[in-house]
């Protein structure tokens, strides 16, 4: 008989939100023998709402922790709690996110954030840089690579011809030139050689490109930096988003929320975006 999946579990920030979230997330979902969870962190020692540099290094423990455990193979997924990712700089941790932790960890390049909630998916091409940086960031090349990362993970997800937007950089989708060249210049070629792989529409303008993925026209938006994909989604399905690693040889998965540090043992969090990512895990596995 295959053994059952084993799917890590991180607290995240002890002093934060995660290890109400993960308690109550974990406690509403049926256990199944094909799945066993484990949850590696402990709020000992720490006070919730207070965050120190001894909570952001326990949070930075669990994640290391975490990355053995996934590259030995002794877990097939992981699970991460918020962390505040400016108090672990204080410890070491030299990542813009967790998501480019896990991928330098697993020695994996070609790797991308993702975000699904409700009836919304979406990528992105460039993610923790500046605003500013956004323009000069963007390559063709990227946006092919990316764009075809999402479509596996809909692939996976069991959608079988994957119907992808791909949102324009600047208003209009650069009016042809006239917003801005980028669209014309960099995007457009890209979706050009995304075609030939599948079902690729773009550039769109991204005004109205997440209301007609909401309505079912598209099955994801390919989108060219952070806000762009997360404001939508976030207001979307603020309490059911899931950010998800694609390229990693593992699965994992994460609330779409931070620390929040200011309700932190109120017992007032909501655990629907843990509990959402707990169960994309299982799917994905």
């Amino acid at each position: 008989m295959n053994r059952p999946k084993r799917i890590g579990v991180t607290l995240g920030d002890p002093a934060g939100v995660g290890p109400e979230v993960v308690d109550a997330a974990l406690a509403s979902i049926k256990s199944h023998p094909s799945v066993h969870f484990e949850v590696i962190g402990s709020v000992e020692g720490h006070v919730p709402g207070n965050p120190t540099q001894a909570s952001a290094q326990a949070a930075l423990a669990a994640l290391e922790e975490a990355a053995e455990r996934l590259n030995s193979g002794e877990w097939d997924a992981v699970v991460t709690g918020p962390v505040c990712k400016h108090t672990m700089k204080t410890c070491g941790f030299e990542f813009p996110g967790q998501t480019e932790f896990f991928a330098e960890r697993s020695g994996t390049a070609n790797f991308a954030m993702c975000l699904t909630g409700g009836a919304l998916t979406v990528a992105l091409v460039t993610a923790h840089i500046p605003l500013v940086e956004v323009a000069g960031a963007l390559k063709t090349g990227e946006v092919v690579r990316i764009g075809r990362l999402l479509r596996e993970f809909l692939l996976r997800r069991g959608i079988a011809e994957p119907r992808i937007a791909v949102a324009g950089l600047n208003p209009h989708a650069g009016e042809s030139g006239d917003l801005g060249s980028e669209d014309r210049d960099i995007i457009s070629p890209a979706v050009e050689l995304l075609r030939d792989e599948g079902c690729f529409v773009g550039p769109l303008s991204p005004d109205t490109v997440f209301y007609q993925a909401v309505e079912g026209c598209y099955d994801a938006v390919l989108c060219m930096y952070h806000d762009q994909g997360l404001i939508p989604l976030k207001l979307h399905a603020f309490h059911a988003g899931v950010n998800v690693t694609l390229g990693l040889p593992f699965v994992r998965t994460s609330p779409d929320h931070g620390t929040a540090f200011d309700i932190a043992g109120r017992g007032i969090a909501r655990p629907e975006s843990m509990r959402a990512a707990i169960e994309l895990a299982c799917s994905l596995v």
